[in-house]
């Protein structure tokens, strides 16, 4: 794997030309003063190399993935640490985390299998601007991923 991904910090991948997912990192960002997660779409060389890396080598593009070290988190069990890690308000999401998982991922999977036709998408990946896109792992030569 890369030198310049981060192996001690939270690593969200998604879907980037998905706005609702877009949606949700920007969403992130600002709730995320101290800058602990690093994000990656899917579709880029970096977001398939750490798929690989974490043995979801298959994986869809209809999941937020959420890395931490050697851990994957996928669907609602990714937003649920991604709640926990934003702490705060975010944590009263915590008790959702004990309804079956099934159930959870089954909302999950109707947002997902939903979300280009009521979001909408868009023809790139997202581009990110000023000191938020240092926490992008993307490649400068990595055609379509939004930063060429």
């Amino acid at each position: 794997m890369s030198d310049e991904i981060p192996t001690d910090a939270p690593i969200i991948l998604f879907d980037g030309v998905c706005n609702l997912c877009a949606g949700f990192v920007q969403f992130i960002v600002p709730r995320d003063p101290e800058g602990i997660f690093h994000f990656a779409s899917l579709q880029s060389e970096v977001g398939q190399e750490l798929l690989a890396a974490h043995g979801l080598v298959d994986h869809d593009l209809d999941s937020i993935v959420l890395l931490e070290g050697d851990d994957a988190y996928v669907k609602s069990d990714a937003v649920f640490q991604i709640a926990e890690r934003l702490g705060g308000i975010y944590a009263l999401a915590r008790p959702l985390k004990y309804l079956p998982r099934r159930l959870r991922d089954w909302g999950y999977d109707v947002v997902a299998a939903n979300r280009y036709r009521i979001f909408g998408q868009k023809d790139q990946c997202m581009m990110p601007t000023g000191d938020v896109q240092t926490r992008f792992l993307e490649r400068e030569s990595s055609p379509g991923t939004g930063s060429e």
